[in-house]
């Protein structure tokens, strides 16, 4: 099977879209730790209907034009994972929930550690919105993306004014 990317700008920086034939499979973010997602070798492709779709969806997220996202996605990692990663979908826009929050929302009650273990390799971050996860006092954690991103996202499904929170202008997105 081929793997497809591309590349699109965003206020939190440039992503990088990973699809498979039906599916999108990663947003990887732009100084992405490397081995946090394990990805078979990958073909630019900016035609391919899934990427953009996803591109067309992130960018009405970051305009404020859409709190969801409809797009297949192709979960890959272990059962807990996947449990870990399906619980972040119901998350409500604009609301947060605590690691321990979400192990009792899969039937794992003990198993805080093991869910922030889960979050931190999240391959689908924004749409699977792992920056809703905070810690059990509501202090920011770990974020793949770092923790100013993670601020920007949670003023952005806020209401905050973006701009108040220092990050970088978007960087075009690479050829």
């Amino acid at each position: 099977m081929i793997y497809s990317f591309s590349r699109v700008a965003s206020p939190v920086g440039q992503l990088t879209l990973v699809a498979g034939e039906e599916a999108l499979l990663a947003i990887m973010w732009e100084d992405d730790a490397p081995g946090r997602v394990r990805l078979p070798a990958l073909v630019e492709r900016g035609d391919h209907p899934v990427l953009a779709e996803a591109a067309g969806q992130l960018a009405a997220y970051f305009a404020g034009e859409r709190r969801t996202f409809d797009l297949p996605l192709d979960f890959r990692g272990t059962a807990f994972q996947k449990r870990v990663w399906t619980a972040l979908l119901d998350i409500p826009f604009g609301e947060t929930r605590s690691y321990a929050q979400i192990a009792h929302a899969i039937g794992a009650p003990t198993a805080s550690r093991a869910v922030g273990a889960a979050n931190g390799r999240n391959p689908l971050s924004i749409v699977a919105p792992c920056h809703r996860v905070v810690g059990a006092n509501g202090a920011l954690t770990g974020f793949a993306g770092g923790l100013e991103a993670k601020r920007f996202l949670l003023a952005h499904e806020a209401g905050e004014a973006a701009w108040s929170l220092p990050l970088p202008e978007p960087r075009a997105a690479c050829a």
